[in-house]
């Protein structure tokens, strides 16, 4: 084995950029994950010409279409023999009720159940790695999460911000129900909070809500740059002090205790089946 192969979604800004950047940096071979084909090959073409690394591909793929992620995976089982690392990066916040033309909740979707898909999708290839890794990217905001996140169907029903910590509490839960589940096939999986970063994130709300997260980072003196947030994600990829620890929560590149409710098995239970039951995925690939 040459160089390790790591497929980062939501690739082409922020933190999943600049984690890209830094594997690249390190000999790592990249599947890069976007929706948009022009900002995405531009992406894959700056990291290369940046790093000398010419192991840098891509795949166009809306998550949050669950045909979209179906597609993708044999696509890229088309071509890879292996993945060694998967980083399920990207996300969004939607504080307006959408619904993809499948009939889901796009915050659910986006955030969820498209990385549940992809993930499970991609079990085969993990399994060929000596060592694979599975990262989660969740959030500080899933503290404030209640509950199993829904599939909302109606405006009079959304709290955005609501479903958002709900959804990143739904990273924490897959990422405890999928490491128990895995444990005995060597493969680790865990969840990030990257901290509060400068990126485009919320910028879809409006000037005022991307605003509005960025002044409450900068108030606790806590706004990081891409590459500050992507740290911890570079530090589960690559770290060797890391390569059996598996069903953790990580911020700045320590282990910590994710929410009480985030540890409740009927919980983590309830999501999987929900989205077991909205993907149609067939377990037998775990």
């Amino acid at each position: 084995m040459n160089r390790y192969i790591c497929l980062i979604t939501g690739a082409t800004s922020g933190i999943g950029k600049a984690a890209a950047l830094a594997l690249a940096i390190r000999n790592y071979e990249l599947i890069l994950i976007g929706r948009n084909e022009e900002k995405t090959k531009k992406t894959c073409y700056g990291i290369k010409k940046k790093t000398h690394n010419d192991k840098v591909s891509y795949f166009i793929c809306d998550l949050s279409l669950l045909q979209d992620v179906r597609s993708t995976a044999e696509k890229i089982k088309n071509v890879f023999d292996r993945i060694d690392v998967l980083i399920n990066n990207a996300g969004a916040k939607y504080l307006r009720h959408q619904l993809t033309k499948e009939g889901i909740e796009l915050t659910l979707a986006t955030n969820h159940l498209g990385h549940f898909m992809l993930t499970l999708s991609l079990i085969g290839l993990l399994k060929s790695s000596p060592s694979p890794r599975i990262i989660n990217v969740s959030s500080g905001a899933h503290y404030a999460g209640k509950g199993v996140i829904e599939n909302i169907l109606t405006a009079h029903s959304y709290d955005g911000r609501k479903q958002y910590s709900n959804s990143k509490l739904a990273n924490v839960l897959f990422t405890y129900t999928l490491a128990d589940k895995l444990k005995d096939r060597g493969i680790v999986v865990n969840a990030v909070d990257p901290g509060g970063v400068a990126t485009n994130f919320a910028r879809n709300n409006g000037l005022w809500q991307w605003m509005k997260h960025r002044i409450y980072y900068l108030k606790k003196n806590q706004l990081l740059t891409p590459e500050q947030g992507a740290a911890t994600l570079v530090f589960l990829a690559s770290a060797n002090n890391v390569r059996g620890i598996t069903g953790k929560y990580f911020v700045a590149a320590k282990e910590k205790k994710s929410s009480e409710i985030s540890y409740d098995k009927a919980l983590q239970d309830e999501i999987w089946e929900l989205s077991v039951g909205l993907s149609g995925i067939d377990l037998e690939v775990l």
